[in-house]
């Protein structure tokens, strides 16, 4: 079977895009991080745009500001003035509200004027974390990535030693909260200090602990930013986190860096469990050998409901490289596999056609397709498809409540996906 890949978009345009900005990855970035105050160097109506996404798709208030940006004030008054104001109307409006950060980060707007967002952190006590986000370049996806890179460049100390049981993971943009929480807690079954960068499992995960608040309510510390360095390992999840441990091993080369591009089915779980098995010396408790048991099973049992049916798949990269390879573990066959942007881990997807593009290029394979699996922006269009099943992932999903608590990744998520599909496979064939 041939693949092929086309690097580039062939419109001037995207019609039902699937893609969104890096200012909304920057956004979601810093709200894994306790007590950060996400400022959003912008026009009010990109702030709320973005808040109003995250809102509706974790069902939960989501507190962003901005800087109140407009064309005038951009070219007059700049973006030192706009940025310091912001923070001290912030903190004059709410007097109770004390940041542990200011997460900054750009848009179209102030990026096309060259903004000093660099030079405004001279001026502020707060910790100050700045990254440069043009909306008209990457993706959600990217915009996340360089927020983690920003993150550990700008807060995290150099060490020279390492705790050997210490380890930090850094996941790419698509992994839900209880999926970041799962793969945490696996690396503490084997005995680890586990952090996470950005950490949204104890912050978006829908839990109010301490109740609805102005700054992010859960994640991680910026003290644990800090003190990164002197982890022992640091593994990526995702090709869009493989930049953000290069920095890290930056802050101390001792630092042993372990890659996955996903942590969806079998193989990648083996390389992941293998791994930690090897530095700590142990084998896995029982229930991770059971969990891997289960998906053998689980990928028996759909076999024959997977692998007679035909996909069409769209979302982040390192998303999509998961889905993709998943189900191709088990006999699928994936006619288009369209990514928001443009990544090197399409290179590795396995589709009879892998490209960047919207749902108008996917459309065209919707008529063979048995199933789709895209963000909520298909739904509509699927509505005239009657013999073609939608399972939604990726950002946003506003059709289905408890987003943030759906588990793909590890054996235990991969056996759930696989069942989760073929049971839709199995309604939309009999059906029809």
């Amino acid at each position: 079977m041939e693949f092929s890949l086309s690097r580039h978009e062939h419109k001037p345009l995207q019609v039902n895009p699937i893609k969104h900005s890096q200012p909304m990855g920057a956004t979601l970035a810093y709200l894994g991080v306790k007590g950060c105050l996400p400022l959003m160097h912008s026009a009010q109506g990109c702030a709320s745009y973005t808040k109003v996404f995250f809102t509706r798709h974790f069902n939960e208030p989501i507190a962003i500001h901005n800087t109140s940006v407009s064309d005038i004030t951009a070219v007059l008054d700049g973006g030192d003035y706009s940025i310091l104001m912001a923070i001290e109307n912030i903190q004059n409006k709410e007097k109770n509200m004390k940041p542990s950060m200011i997460g900054l980060h750009t848009t179209g707007l102030t990026e096309t004027k060259g903004d000093d967002v660099r030079g405004v952190g001279t001026h502020i006590e707060i910790p100050y974390v700045f990254v440069n986000t043009p909306d008209y370049k990457g993706g959600l996806e990217s915009g996340w990535a360089l927020t983690v890179t920003a993150m550990i460049e700008q807060l995290t100390e150099s060490a020279s030693t390492v705790k050997p049981n210490k380890l930090v993971i850094l996941p790419h943009v698509s992994l839900q909260p209880i999926e970041i929480e799962k793969i945490k807690a696996v690396c503490e079954d084997f005995g680890f200090e586990t952090y996470a960068l950005p950490d949204l499992s104890t912050s978006l995960d829908g839990y109010w602990e301490e109740g609805q608040g102005k700054l992010a309510n859960g994640g991680i510390t910026v003290d644990e930013i800090k003190a990164l360095a002197t982890c022992a390992t640091v593994i990526s999840i995702g090709q869009s986190m493989k930049k953000s441990a290069e920095a890290l091993r930056k802050k101390n080369p001792s630092i042993e860096h372990i890659h996955f591009d996903h942590l969806m089915g079998l193989d990648q779980n083996d390389k992941f469990v293998g791994a930690l098995m090897k530095i700590r010396h142990t084998d896995p408790k029982p229930m991770i050998k059971r969990w891997r048991s289960r998906l053998q099973d689980a990928m028996l049992d759909s076999h024959f409901l997977i692998g007679s049916s035909h996909f069409v798949i769209t979302g982040e990269p390192d998303m999509l490289s998961g889905l993709c390879a998943l189900i191709r573990s088990v006999g699928g066959t994936i006619d288009a596999a369209v990514s928001t942007t443009f990544s090197d881990v399409l290179h590795t997807i396995e589709a009879e056609n892998v490209f960047v593009g919207d749902l108008e290029d996917a459309r065209r394979f919707f008529d063979n397709a048995d199933m789709v699996i895209s963000n909520f922006h298909a739904e509509r269009i699927l509505h005239s498809y009657h013999n073609t099943a939608l399972v939604i992932r990726g950002f946003p999903n506003y059709e289905e409540l408890g987003n943030q608590l759906k588990n793909d990744q590890l054996y235990e998520g991969s056996t759930y996906f696989l069942f989760e599909i073929a049971n839709e496979l199995r309604k939309v064939k009999h059906e029809h």
